[in-house]
C-alpha cells in the first residue's frame, strides 16, 4: 500500500548549536534533510512527501530539492510555533486519505523494512509507531532521590516514523487544536482519543541528529551501511 509522509522541518535545532537549521548540516557533503528525504524518495511505496518549513527557508529548501533530484515533494507548507502545529499544517496540505507517516526530518537512517511494517500495521490497526527496547536501567526519581527501579522489560524508546490511517490522525490533531492540548508526539494525541497504538520494532541506528556528537555517530552509520551493501 502506498503512503504519504509528513516531514516537519521548521525547527531551530538549538541543542546542535550550529547557528542555523541543523537540517542543513552535512553528512558526507549532503545535508541531513536530503539524506532523510532520500529514504522516502527511493521507496517505491512512498507516494508523496509533504514538508513544513520556515517561510524564510523555503526558497533555499526548494533549491536543495532541485539540486538533489527530490521529486516526491507534493506540497510545502509553513511550519508552526511547535512541532505539533507543523504536523497539522502538513496534514491539512496533504492530498490523501490513506496511510500517513509522520517522521522527524532529522532522522536520516530509517530503514525501508521498518517503514513497510509500520504501514502494514497502521493499515490493519489504525496506528503504529517505531520504537526500540530500552537498554539501560531506568529509575523514578523525586527530589534527587530514587523512588523505584522501573521494570525495563516493559519500556520502549519511541522513534519516528509514526504511522496512522488519515482519519485517525486528522481527528486527533483536530481535537488537540480545539482543546488547546500540546502533546509530545502524534501517538500521544491519538492515545487521547482512545485509540490503541501498536509498536513496530525499529533499529538503534534510527538516530535523531540532535547534538554535535550525533554527527560523528552519523558518519559511522553511513560507513556501516556502505559496508553492508558491498
Amino acid at each position: 500500500m502506498l503512503y504519504t509522509v509528513l516531514l516537519p522541518a521548521a525547527g531551530s535545532g538549538k541543542r546542535m548549536g550550529a547557528g542555523q537549521n541543523k537540517l542543513f548540516l552535512e553528512l558526507r557533503k549532503i545535508p541531513i534533510l536530503i539524506h532523510t528525504l532520500r529514504a522516502f524518495e527511493q521507496d517505491p511505496k512512498c507516494h508523496q512527501i509533504v514538508l513544513a518549513v520556515k517561510k524564510e527557508e523555503q526558497a533555499f529548501i526548494e533549491e536543495l530539492l532541485v539540486k538533489h533530484r527530490i521529486s516526491k515533494v507534493a506540497a510545502i507548507t509553513e511550519g508552526g510555533a511547535e512541532r505539533q502545529h507543523s504536523v497539522y499544517a502538513c496534514l491539512k496540505a496533504s492530498p490523501t486519505n490513506g496511510i500517513v507517516l509522520v517522521h522527524d526530518a532529522a532522522r536520516p537512517f530509517i530503514r525501508q523494512e521498518v517503514i513497510h511494517r509500520l504501514v502494514q500495521t497502521a493499515e490493519e490497526f489504525g496506528a503504529a509507531v517505531a520504537a526500540v527496547r530500552a537498554k539501560d536501567t531506568v529509575k523514578k526519581v523525586e527530589n534527587g532521590i530514587i523512588q523505584e527501579t522501573v521494570d525495563r522489560e516493559s519500556l520502549w524508546i519511541i522513534q519516528t516514523p509514526q504511522a496512522f490511517r488519515y482519519d485517525v490522525l486528522e481527528k486527533a490533531e483536530r481535537m488537540a487544536e480545539k482543546e488547546g492540548f500540546l502533546g509530545t508526539d502524534e501517538a500521544m494525541l491519538v492515545e487521547r482519543q482512545g485509540e490503541q497504538v501498536h509498536i513496530v520494532e525499529s533499529t538503534y541506528d534510527n538516530l535523531k541528529m540532535t547534538t554535535q556528537e550525533d554527527l560523528l555517530f552519523g558518519e559511522v552509520i553511513l560507513t556501516k551501511r556502505e559496508q553492508e551493501e558491498q
